[in-house]
């Protein structure tokens, strides 16, 4: 049974870091891309950043602020946070998936985690 589990989320300030876990059991994240996506309130869920076959990529709106990262001896992806503004505000959840070329689109992911609040404040 694959199970993902997301952790690391909380309140803080703009400015502020935070980094964001994914764990799994049940599957190797190394034979799938990871993802992360946010939804926020009344929004659909967004792309953030995927990791996979040798391949990282970001939304946008957080090129230069965030960075996925996957350690392989823990079976663990990563997402670091860095200059956290209020529009970051959202549900964030890490998914996996087996296509490389469609991991912008949550309609692709397979497995998802429960999501881990994250909050911004002004």
């Amino acid at each position: 049974q694959v199970q993902l589990v997301e952790s690391g989320g909380g309140l803080v300030q703009a400015g502020d870091s935070l980094r964001l876990s994914c764990s799994a059991s049940g599957l190797i994240f190394s034979s799938f891309v990871t993802g992360w996506f946010r939804q926020a309130p009344g929004k659909e869920r967004e792309f953030v950043a995927a990791i996979g076959f040798g391949i990282t990529s970001s939304a946008d709106s957080v090129e230069g602020r965030f960075t996925i990262s996957r350690d392989n001896a823990k079976n663990t992806v990563y997402l670091q946070m860095n200059s956290l503004k209020p529009e970051d505000t959202a549900v964030y959840y890490c998914g996996t998936s087996r296509i490389l070329t469609e991991s912008r689109d949550p309609r692709f992911y397979d497995y998802w985690g429960q999501g881990t609040q994250v909050t911004v404040s002004s």
